[in-house]
């Protein structure tokens, strides 16, 4: 079975949708297998209207996951494994858009299910991770990170969030290591980079923090993580205008950054900066 990442760019500025824990990365998984082959048949033995039936839900189910919609993309993705219960990438498809529902444990059924059909694929595992970091068993997710370079040494998702995950333990230095990994691997890969910025701010770096919050701010204007970073930096720097002006931009692209719970639990900011902010 071959399986590929797509749909999503973890390095766009959309990534807002599957922002729920840390900026992690989900991937969706798409498996070109021959319809049928999954049960030893043929895909000539399925009839005209089966096939199409499957290809029409195999397009809504990723665009429902694209845009948000998870519980119709659940719904099309659970239709879809009934008609292909051994395709792998089925399944933890269902797994990330049960993600976007919080609901955990759900998701890493789906994940042991792929991972059961395709042991050798990394990417389940990467999603299975960024499952159980939205639990906080920190350790198991950074198994399933380190599962995956294993399997892929040039994965930057897999540095980015195994960064994530040694950042829930409080290992900054560690953390920051993995990040600048994804960023060798990746230079657009402006997740891991905002990432690392943090990370350099808890380690009281903060000249250097300041400097790469105000650069990718500069290359994304509307990328509110980066601005908001940048605006409790020179707000704790003494540059209370320059502050003020970004604050603006922040609020009116993504509210939930004047809520320091959201912040610090589900953004996961290091606690030097959410004291910043």
């Amino acid at each position: 079975m071959i399986m590929g990442k797509v749909s999503f760019n973890p390095t766009c500025i959309g990534y807002y949708k599957w922002l729920w824990v840390g900026l992690s990365c989900l991937v969706l998984l798409w498996s070109p297998v021959a319809l049928g082959a999954e049960q030893g048949t043929s895909s000539l033995d399925w009839p005209e209207i089966t096939i199409n039936a499957i290809a029409t839900l195999r397009q809504k189910a990723f665009m429902a996951s694209q845009t948000g919609q998870f519980v119709e993309a659940e719904q099309y993705w659970t239709r879809l494994i009934e008609y292909l219960p051994e395709e792998a990438a089925l399944w933890s498809n269902r797994g990330n858009v049960r993600v976007s529902q919080t609901r955990m444990e759900d998701a890493i059924a789906d994940y042991n299910q792929a991972i059961s059909l395709a042991p050798n694929q990394p990417d389940p595992y990467l999603n299975r991770g960024t499952a159980l970091e939205g639990l906080g068993r920190w350790q198991a997710a950074i198994a399933d990170y380190t599962k995956v370079l294993e399997l892929n040494s040039k994965d930057a998702g897999a540095y980015n969030n195994r960064g994530n995950a040694k950042a829930g333990l409080g290992q900054w230095e560690a953390a920051l290591t993995d990040y600048q990994q994804a960023i060798d691997i990746d230079a657009q890969f402006a997740l891991a980079r905002i990432n690392a910025a943090l990370a350099e701010y808890q380690l009281d770096h903060r000249q250097s923090a300041i400097r790469q919050f105000r650069n990718l701010t500069l290359r994304y204007p509307n990328f509110a993580d980066a601005r908001a970073a940048l605006t409790a930096a020179l707000w704790i720097a003494g540059q209370p205008g320059e502050a003020e002006s970004n604050w603006v931009a922040v609020v009116g692209v993504d509210p939930r950054y004047k809520d320091l719970n959201w912040v610090s639990q589900v953004r996961r900011w290091p606690p030097a900066i959410v004291g910043a902010l």
